[in-house]
């Protein structure tokens, strides 16, 4: 039976413009149509809101039209250039977004674009939040992911009802561009994480070791983590089915380094995590899931 909405409920309900419906994107628009939002959806390459649609969500026909009479943008895309293309120019978000609308970035950029677009926002009287997320494919599907959010408290506490319908941890991080550096390290830990659990297994493997037994006791232990827990299918299938591609894992490796050395921080153990992820890119892998970062390992082993 169909939830019955309370007039409570539909009072909390917002008109939102969705901009990047894509391995992540769509997902996030589906939750929030789901959850009782109207949800306008747009995407640069069509034939991607089919699933929206399917919940009860709206396909746009530009930006314009998304954001238009829509109390709230959020935006899902690749990159900081994807981000100011949207955001930016006569047919972005910030051109046809009233005044008072909530423009939410679920993008992972770097943390001074994500500044540069709130100061930008505000003089039009649009009030951004930067909200990277975490969880990758399986995470946006099932409503669980991480949300680290940059912004002001008084925001973050007005799209807290719009977080809750995609995320389980949600946590306001400080002031704009807070999100993406706690989204950095998010990507620094995932990588090392990514890479020492793919060593494991080609050493596992080749030590005769039944892999299965071997990944279910280090999951319960100690080496336990959200990586092997979300990845272990993919390492032992060699099934590589983007989730979280590696190119853009590349990008973010590259977020994370340049923010580092404008802290003055060094990251030994992340510039070499860094560097093989570069590699597998460039050996044409950037389109495999991150856990592909298995096939290098092999390769130095000469499997």
């Amino acid at each position: 039976m169909a939830h019955r909405w309370s007039s409570e409920e539909r009072r909390a309900m917002s008109t939102i413009g969705f901009i990047g419906l894509g391995i992540m994107g769509s997902p996030m628009a589906v939750n929030l149509a789901r959850a009782g939002h109207t949800v306008r959806g747009w995407n640069r390459s069509p034939g991607r809101a089919a699933a929206l649609v399917a919940a009860g969500g709206q396909e746009a026909a530009s930006i314009a039209d998304a954001v238009r009479g829509a109390d709230v943008v959020i935006i899902m895309v690749p990159a900081s250039p994807q981000v100011e293309a949207v955001a930016y120019g006569p047919d972005g978000v910030l051109a046809h977004a009233a005044p008072g609308t909530l423009f939410i970035d679920h993008s992972s950029i770097t943390p001074q674009t994500s500044a540069d677009l709130a100061a930008a926002a505000a003089d039009k009287g649009v009030r951004v939040l930067d909200a990277p997320v975490s969880g990758g494919e399986a995470g946006a599907v099932e409503g669980v992911l991480s949300i680290m959010v940059g912004g002001t408290a008084e925001d973050f506490e007005a799209a807290r009802p719009l977080f809750d319908a995609v995320g389980t941890t949600v946590v306001h991080c400080g002031p704009h561009g807070a999100g993406q550096t706690v989204k950095a390290a998010n990507q620094l830990i995932v990588a090392v994480n990514l890479q020492a659990v793919a060593e494991a297994v080609v050493f596992l493997e080749k030590s005769g070791v039944d892999l299965d037994a071997a990944l279910e006791v280090l999951g319960g232990g100690l080496a336990g983590s959200t990586v092997l827990a979300r990845k272990r299918a993919n390492f032992r299938d060699r099934d590589f089915t983007p989730g979280f591609k590696l190119e853009l894992h590349h990008k973010d490796m590259g977020i994370v380094t340049d923010a580092a050395r404008a802290a003055g921080v060094p990251l030994p153990v992340g510039a070499v995590a860094a560097q093989l992820i570069a590699s597998a890119v460039a050996r044409g892998d950037g389109g495999l899931d991150h856990s592909g970062l298995l096939r290098g390992v092999e390769l130095l082993s000469g499997r």
